[in-house]
């Protein structure tokens, strides 16, 4: 890993463009990409370039020519680090060291650095810890190169002990264990406080998508948080949970998560199980999207990868929706082509899609009218009658975002037209038994003699 020092270390960032066409991502951006990790760490670049390789050597990842010319360069810019945007083997980052004289840090390496440094929660410290340390329990090779023995017994006889890799490695073990242990305490947390939810109950909604993409703006804004929102990647590691009233009076739970990103250690996902599962239970997954960004559809694609790893493991997918964020950044032409691509979706099993921004607000109230539609799928009409004395029936179900109608007759009894799940449903009845109308609203409650409201837009701020 990095070393963190007080002084400010110079590194040099290499992308390989392999021949075998395995990255299907634009090269330059992905050297871009890779340019915006390292400055995460507040390394100076000071040199990034593409670099052909038609074969991965095992022993070194590059040929001796190859780490002859990087040798120099290194010496000429005085670089302190080689940053190596793929996946090094134990071998080939110990064998580059030993050639370069200098720190080398693949992919996997640079992104777990980044996540060590923004952890803020106890929860997020155990995790990235063990993400590490499962990370440098195979590379200890390139640490203890000479393999030394510790000698056993009293000094006088007996065996030569154990090498210090095979005391490292056990010492890793020992804590690997440790924390996979604390984890599945936090995971047991976690599942009593879904099930504390599940009680109340209101719908989780998970942000999720590439990082940087703007999921923490969208949720300051519509949740009237203030968790850290920049533009870097994985500013956001911590799960955030906030509760939301739409504007149609739904109560609704708003989660924010970590982002994704293109090659995502699979470490990491291992260790943030218990927090990821936060968005396999969801109730609702809404996709953020950078739309502005030229790859965004090969983000998408990144995206989608790691949710089937989440996933895979789930009964039921959450349904999901996409938020197209960023239209605030795109010129006219291009906005009015977005627009029209998100009013189409939807049709022929396409995922729903709506334009927002984040920045100004514009389309978040299309994004709530959304997700109240995704949300009342699973929902059944009812007709309820309630007396003017059952204020608190008729709060509940406001509550709820379930009125469709409301008439009030000469007598001053209460008729609605509402939609609630089979969980809701129930619950309203058992507090509420004698609320339940059987038969339809009769036509004859709509005359001039009775108060018809009909419902429409909510005063409650998001």
């Amino acid at each position: 890993m990095i070393d963190q020092q007080d002084q400010v270390q110079r590194a040099i960032l290499i992308h390989t463009m392999r021949y075998e066409g395995l990255d299907y991502r634009d090269p330059d951006l992905r050297l871009i990409e890779a340019q915006g990790l390292a400055e995460a760490l507040d390394l100076i670049v000071v040199d990034s370039h593409h670099e052909p390789v038609r074969k991965i050597r095992p022993g070194a990842y590059f040929g001796i020519g190859k780490i002859e010319e990087l040798k120099a360069l290194a010496e000429s810019l005085n670089a302190d680090v080689l940053i190596l945007d793929d996946q090094l083997s134990p071998i080939q980052q110990r064998n580059l060291e030993k050639a370069l004289q200098i720190k080398v840090i693949d992919r996997t390496g640079l992104i777990l650095e980044i996540f060590a440094r923004r952890a803020r929660t106890r929860e997020g410290v155990l995790q990235v810890e063990l993400a590490r340390l499962s990370y440098e329990k195979s590379r200890l090779v390139k640490t203890w190169t000479h393999l030394e023995r510790q000698r056993g017994g009293t000094g006088k006889t007996g065996g030569p002990g154990e090498r210090q890799i095979e005391l490292d490695r056990r010492m890793i073990a020992d804590k690997i264990l440790k924390l996979k242990k604390e984890l599945e305490d936090v995971k047991r947390t976690r599942a009593l406080q879904r099930a504390s939810r599940k009680r109340v109950p209101y719908p989780v909604i998970a942000l999720v998508g590439y990082t940087n993409a703007g999921k923490s703006t969208l949720f300051n804004l519509t949740a009237s948080a203030d968790v850290l929102a920049k533009d870097m990647p994985f500013a956001t590691l911590d799960t955030t949970l906030r509760a939301v009233r739409t504007p149609s009076g739904r109560d609704v739970i708003l989660s924010d998560t970590v982002g994704f990103i293109t090659d995502l250690p699979t470490e990491l996902v291992a260790a943030f199980r218990a927090t990821l599962e936060e968005v396999a239970q969801a109730d609702l997954l809404v996709h953020v999207r950078d739309i502005s960004h030229a790859e965004s559809d090969n983000q998408k694609r990144d995206v989608e990868l790691v949710l089937d790893r989440i996933v895979k493991d789930m009964p039921v997918r959450p349904p999901l929706i996409e938020v197209w964020n960023k239209v605030d950044t795109l010129d006219d032409q291009a906005r009015t082509y977005v627009r029209g691509r998100a009013a189409a979706s939807g049709r022929d099993g396409t995922t729903q899609s709506v334009c927002v921004s984040a920045l100004t607000g514009e389309g978040v109230k299309e994004l709530f009218d959304l997700i109240d539609h995704e949300l009342a799928l699973d929902a059944k009409p009812l007709n309820v009658m309630i007396g003017p004395d059952q204020g608190a029936a008729r709060a509940w179900l406001f509550r709820k975002g379930a009125v469709r109608h409301e008439i009030t007759d000469e007598d001053g009894a209460i008729h609605l037209q509402v939609r609630l799940n089979e969980h809701d449903a129930a619950r309203f009845v058992a507090q509420w038994p004698q609320a339940l109308d059987s038969q339809a609203l009769p036509k004859t409650y709509v005359s001039t003699s009775m108060k018809q409201k009909s419902i429409g837009n909510c005063d409650t701020e998001i």
